[in-house]
């Protein structure tokens, strides 16, 4: 069975003033509007989890789609291993494939003063279906649940300005070069 069949999005709902294929995604306290997958038949079976309670495996498949989609596709050589992973909590859903979509939540003090998200990937056979905004909106509700209504800080990639403006980020910082890739902040009010 694919990822469209175990993504968690409530299909079927009507928008005022928006398309017949949105539909309301609520992931915790967050509400964003997401492209309606027709075939969606169960809930996402979300992973969170700590540096220490993570395996070797679940490790593994994260450092995969993390390197598929930063290194390889973006043409980035650069060092993926950070020093941030070992503070963060992971959030992540997959299955016997691999990791779909991928986001790690700092807290504050350690990359920003603001608790932050950051590496936020999807494989790129799963774009386009809505599961990136789930997964912004999932990491904003467990960002929420473990720092309170505070700023929340991302480094983002220029070209994804609007998408994250869509969740209520605004820009934070002049654009900058982070891997020869141009970058900015953005803050959001949690």
């Amino acid at each position: 069975m694919g990822w469209r069949r175990r993504a968690a999005i409530e299909v079927g709902w009507t928008l005022p003033g928006r398309a017949r294929s949105c539909a309301i995604a609520r992931t915790g306290d967050a509400r964003v509007y997401v492209r309606a997958v027709e075939d969606v038949k169960a809930p996402i079976a979300w992973r969170y989890e700590p540096w220490a309670r993570l395996t070797v495996d679940e490790l593994y498949a994260i450092v995969i789609v993390r390197q598929r989609v930063f290194v390889v596709e973006q043409t980035c050589p650069y060092l993926d291993a950070d020093g941030y992973d070992q503070a963060s909590h992971h959030l992540w859903t997959g299955d016997t494939s691999g990791v779909h979509a991928y986001l790690r939540v700092l807290p504050p003090g350690v990359k920003y003063d603001e608790p932050s998200l950051g590496r936020i990937v999807t494989a790129p056979e799963v774009r386009r279906t809505g599961i990136g905004r789930v997964l912004v909106a999932e990491g904003l509700a467990r960002a929420r649940a473990a720092y309170g209504a505070r700023p929340l800080r991302i480094g983002a990639q220029k070209y994804l300005e609007r998408f994250y403006g869509g969740f209520g980020f605004v820009r934070a910082s002049d654009d900058y070069l982070e891997d020869d890739i141009p970058h900015l902040e953005m803050l959001i009010d949690l």
